[in-house]
C-alpha cells in the first residue's frame, strides 16, 4: 500500500522543534533526553524516514533528500551542542573539585596496627607485669602434643574430623593446632617449675565462617605450675586480668564444668561490663543474666603433669583459656567476628594504636 510523503511543512516543523530543544538543553542529561525524543527510533524524523520505502518510486528521491537534510541538521546540532556541554562540564569540575596542592600534607598516610595485634600485646603486657613470661609455639603441631599430652585420648570427640584440621598423609599424625595448649605442654617438657607462662596465638577448627565463628581464630591460654597452687590463685589471677581488660570492679565467677586437661574444671563468667550486674533485666549485652561467658579454666590434671615430666606429687598448677577475638568484641562492642578478619583498612584505622 502506497502512502503520502510527509509534507515539507511537517518536516520543517519537526526539524525546528528538534533544533530548539537541542539549543535549550542545559546539561548533558537534558541533551540525552532530547536526543531520544527528537533523533531516536520513535522520533518524528525517524518515522518519516521509514515511510520513504512505501512511497511511489517517483516520489522517493525528493522525499529522501528532504528527510535526510532534516535529520542531518538535527544530528549536526546534537554533536555541536554535546561538545559545548562537555566543555562546560569539564570546566565546572575543574572549579568545583579544585585541590590546593600547596597545602601541607604528610608524605605518607598514617597507618594503624590491627586491633588483634595490639589486643594480644596488651594481654601479654598484663601478665608480664605480674612476672609471667610469654611462650609461643608452631601452629602445625604433633598430634601427641595437641591431644595425648593433654589427656585427650584417641576416642575423644575433639579428635574427629568435625573439629580438627588433619594434614596429609594421616600416618604422620600432624594437625593444625586446635588450641594453644600444646605450647603449655612444650613449656613443661623443656622447663623446670616454677612455670608461669601466657600463650597467645592462632588456632584452627573446622567451624563455619559466620558472625560468631571462624575456622581460624585467636586464643590466649595461661599456665602456672608451682608448689601449693590452688583455685584461689586462679580466681585472683583471672579477677585481675578481667579488671585490667574491662575496668575496675569487673570480677569473675566459676561454674563447674569438664575439660580433660583440668580437674576440677570451671567455666569463667565476667560481671557484665555494661550493666555491671545492676538492673540486668534491661541489659541487651548480658540479656538479663548479669554475667557473660568468657572462657574455661581449672587445676591442671595430674595426668597432664606426669605426661609432660612434672612431679605431680610436688607440684600443682592452674590453666585457663579464652578467645582473644571474643575478648576484643566485648571490649570494643563489636557484633560481627568477621570484621576482625576481612582486612578493611577503614576498620583497622579506627582503632589507631592502643597503648
Amino acid at each position: 500500500m502506497e502512502v503520502a510523503a510527509v509534507s515539507p511543512a511537517e518536516l520543517e516543523a519537526a526539524r525546528d522543534a528538534a533544533l530548539a530543544a537541542i539549543a535549550a538543553a542545559a546539561d548533558l542529561e537534558q541533551l540525552k533526553a532530547v536526543r531520544t525524543e527528537h533523533a531516536g527510533d520513535r522520533s518524528a524524523l525517524a518515522l518519516a524516514n521509514r515511510e520513504i520505502g512505501a512511497l511511489p518510486p517517483q516520489a522517493r528521491k525528493e522525499a529522501g533528500q528532504r528527510v535526510g537534510q532534516a535529520r542531518g541538521a538535527v544530528s549536526k546540532a546534537l554533536t555541536a551542542r554535546q561538545e559545548v556541554l562537555e566543555a562546560e562540564h569539564e570546566a565546572r569540575i575543574l572549579v568545583e573539585e579544585a585541590v590546593d596542592v600547596t597545602l601541607p600534607t604528610d608524605a605518607e598516610p598514617v597507618g594503624a596496627r590491627h586491633p588483634l595485634t595490639t589486643g594480644a600485646e596488651l594481654i601479654a603486657d598484663i601478665f608480664v607485669a605480674m612476672g609471667w613470661e610469654v611462650a609461643e609455639g608452631p601452629v602445625i603441631e604433633a598430634e601427641w602434643l595437641n591431644f595425648d599430652a593433654l589427656n585427650l585420648g584417641p576416642d575423644h570427640p575433639a579428635r574427629t574430623m568435625q573439629d580438627t584440621f588433619w594434614t596429609e598423609p594421616a600416618d604422620h599424625h600432624v594437625v593444625l593446632r586446635t588450641h594453644t595448649s600444646p605450647v603449655q605442654a612444650r613449656t613443661m617438657l623443656t622447663r623446670t617449675p616454677p612455670i608461669y607462662v601466657v600463650c597467645p596465638g592462632r588456632v584452627f577448627r573446622t567451624d563455619e565462617y559466620d558472625a560468631t565463628h571462624s575456622p581460624m581464630f585467636h586464643q590466649v591460654e595461661g599456665l602456672a605450675i608451682d608448689e601449693g597452687i590452688s583455685m584461689a590463685h586462679l580466681k585472683g589471677t583471672l579477677d585481675h586480668f578481667a579488671s585490667q581488660m574491662f575496668g575496675e570492679g569487673i570480677t569473675t565467677r566459676f561454674r563447674p564444668s569438664y575439660f580433660p586437661f583440668t580437674e576440677p574444671s570451671a567455666e569463667v563468667d565476667l560481671v557484665c561490663f555494661v550493666c555491671r550486674g545492676v538492673d540486668s533485666d534491661q541489659c541487651r549485652t548480658c540479656r538479663g543474666e548479669g554475667w557473660i561467658e568468657w572462657g574455661g579454666c581449672g587445676i591442671v590434671n595430674p595426668r597432664v603433669l606426669q605426661a609432660c615430666g612434672v612431679d605431680s606429687e610436688r607440684y600443682s598448677g592452674f590453666a585457663f583459656g579464652m578467645g582473644i577475638d571474643r575478648t576484643l568484641m566485648f571490649r570494643h562492642g563489636l557484633e560481627d567476628l568477621r570484621t576482625l578478619f576481612e582486612g578493611d583498612v577503614r576498620f583497622t584505622t579506627a582503632f589507631g594504636s592502643e597503648l
